[in-house]
């Protein structure tokens, strides 16, 4: 497909996460393809960024902590004022948390921030975005899990958890809503080159890279293409799945 197709002309795509990597690159791809784009992020500065290459206008960048319950259904009960209606919500925001650690040696508080983050902070937007896609009978939910989520990373137990219960909880809100014109999946990437992999240990980047086929990380933009389809209309007959992209590491 190319992209300048008009796909989501009339639409208006929530993209949390906007400001780096996936997200970043998930904004570019759907406004080309007619997206009225509402960028999140927590870093408002790089946030700015995004806001100036793309034109976006000051009601469709926010700064966000995903981490923060309130914060998150007051953003989004803003962006229903203001815009009428929320056709998708693409969810890239999350944290690695810490890495390269025995599970008896992580610090209970960097185990909650990254779960609250990564998991929490994805069930508050879906609980936020929901009511009102139920309410015009259409909506397209798409996060970010990882194939951590699948088959685990050793030394990364809160991002591990963190992303199999998303995947859990994918599932079952899938089912709760399938006959509402909403469809709610996942991806699952394999290690990809983006800012968020920064302070992730050497020696847990090797045992990733190791273990996809292709032999190479994933490209921000590859995800942002699956995205796209996912949050599309002519996504409309799957819903409760995780998509993987993880350069042939897993195939179930």
């Amino acid at each position: 497909m190319s992209s300048e197709a008009k796909t989501f002309d009339g639409q208006v795509v929530l993209i949390s996460g906007a400001a780096q990597g996936i997200g970043r690159a998930a904004a570019k791809l759907f406004q080309s393809r007619g997206a009225h784009v509402i960028a999140f992020d927590i870093d408002r500065e790089k946030l700015n960024v995004v806001q100036s290459e793309l034109g976006l206008k000051d009601d469709q960048v926010y700064a966000l902590d995903l981490g923060d319950a309130v914060a998150v259904k007051e953003l989004i009960a803003k962006v229903y004022s203001r815009h009428g209606q929320i056709h998708a919500l693409v969810n890239s925001a999350g944290i690695v948390g810490p890495s390269n650690t025995k599970v008896e040696d992580v610090k209970w508080e960097d185990y909650e921030r990254t779960v609250r983050i990564n998991l929490f902070g994805a069930i508050w937007l879906t609980q936020a975005v929901i009511v009102g896609m139920k309410e015009h009978g259409y909506g397209r939910i798409v996060h970010l899990a990882s194939i951590a989520g699948k088959e685990g990373n050793p030394g990364m137990a809160p991002y591990n958890t963190s992303k199999s219960g998303l995947i859990g909880f994918i599932k079952g809100v899938a089912k709760e809503v399938a006959q509402q014109g909403i469809t709610i999946n996942a991806v699952a990437p394999a290690v990809i080159r983006t800012p968020m992999n920064e302070n992730t240990s050497e020696e847990t980047l090797k045992y990733m890279l190791a273990r996809i086929p292709m032999g190479r990380l994933g490209e921000a933009e590859e995800i942002a293409e699956l995205l796209a389809f996912i949050a599309s209309k002519e996504c409309s007959f799957t819903t409760g799945f995780t998509f993987d992209a993880s350069g042939g590491r897993a195939t179930y």
